[in-house]
């Protein structure tokens, strides 16, 4: 067991949704057994979860949303793994991490099995450089540095927010590119971590995801999707971009690379095609739109921030769909909720006392 994982061992959940047993917990028992399980159940409520002995959690299906969030329960999406982002709210710790439940334990070019949930803890306890970017990408990591030409000034960093793992085997792909390379695999092991710019967004995948809820939990809102909304697998997308303009406001950080998980396996192309459509299209308005977003100076925190942001969505996005005023409301829902269940008196957005 890394000190790493030590120091977090009562400081870190993980999330994971899922609809089905979880037996893949078993390949991640040597990494994942000392830390506290929130399990989101997504369907059918009245179906049975196993979990296998020996993990600590906690498991909410639909009743038990419906149940501590009320009539706010609206927020949160049904079958879709955009559920997960309700155990984000009802976790007390400062940090959490995410991930699939087709997930698998991957192992480095040397054979060696990957503890992504250690690498992740390594990533956000350390500085993230977004104003300036280092060539050699991550400096704080041992063996590397700053190099020629680094401004002193920046070299202390950021504090980092999210920290963004990838996947071998099964590529991140959207449903058309899924139809052309059927096949394809990702065997690049790339053994990079870097800092994603300011003014730079990305694609966020919620697969392998770790962040610091102290810091910016408000603003990981896995969108409405699923059940009855016009659009699916725009989830952690929608938060990534999210996350990415308040992160850049606020003066945060978000750290993409390693570590990588072994994604097991590929989801229907035509499933995802008719849950991707519309989306395809109103990513062309979406990207233009956070590209574009100013915040203003009294948004200090991250639900001044998500609420300014909803309001804007509201106004701007609203003519690309009728949907984006539901999501925008929805947004606002959402930060009602996360300040039910954690007062700001008693957890302030920015991770201060």
């Amino acid at each position: 067991m890394t000190s790493a994982r030590v120091l977090l061992k009562d400081e870190l959940d993980i999330v994971i949704p899922t609809i089905r047993n979880l037996d893949f917990l078993e390949m991640w028992r040597p990494f994942f057994q000392p830390y506290h399980l929130i399990i989101v159940q997504d369907g059918d409520p009245s179906k049975t979860i196993k979990v296998p002995d020996g993990f600590d959690y906690e498991l909410y299906n639909r009743n038990d949303i419906n149940r501590i969030l009320g009539p706010k329960a609206s927020c949160i999406s049904f079958k879709d793994s955009a559920c997960r982002c309700f155990g984000y709210m009802v976790s007390k710790k400062k940090y959490i991490y995410t991930i699939d439940d087709d997930c698998f334990v991957a192992t480095d070019p040397s054979g060696a099995k990957i503890n992504a949930l250690a690498q992740h803890i390594q990533n956000l306890l350390c500085p993230s450089t977004p104003y300036f970017f280092n060539t050699l990408y991550e400096p704080y990591r041992e063996g590397a540095d700053f190099v020629r030409g680094y401004p002193f000034s920046l070299r202390e960093g950021v504090p980092t927010a999210v920290s963004h793992g990838l996947w071998l085997n099964i590529p991140d792909y959207d449903a058309p590119t899924q139809l052309v390379k059927p096949l394809e695999r990702n065997t690049r092991y790339v053994d990079a971590i870097m800092t994603i710019p300011k003014g730079t967004l990305f694609p966020m995948c919620g697969m392998n995801l770790a962040f610091d809820r102290h810091l910016i939990g408000p603003a990981m809102y896995f969108g409405l999707m699923g059940d009855g909304q016009p659009i699916g697998r725009y989830d952690d997308m929608w938060a990534g971009w999210c996350c990415k303009v308040i992160c850049d406001h606020l003066g945060l950080g978000i750290k993409t690379g390693l570590p990588y998980i072994y994604h097991s396996k590929a989801s229907n192309p035509f499933v995802n095609l008719r849950k991707e459509y519309k989306g395809i299209f109103w990513q062309e308005d979406i990207i233009p739109f956070f590209q574009n977003v100013v915040l203003s100076k009294e948004a200090t925190t991250v639900q001044k921030c998500y609420v300014e942001l909803a309001k804007l969505v509201k106004d701007k996005l609203s003519k690309v769909d009728p949907y984006f005023d539901k999501l925008a409301e929805a947004m606002v829902t959402w930060i009602e909720a996360w300040d039910d269940l954690n007062p700001p008196a008693k957890s302030n957005a920015n991770g201060k006392a």
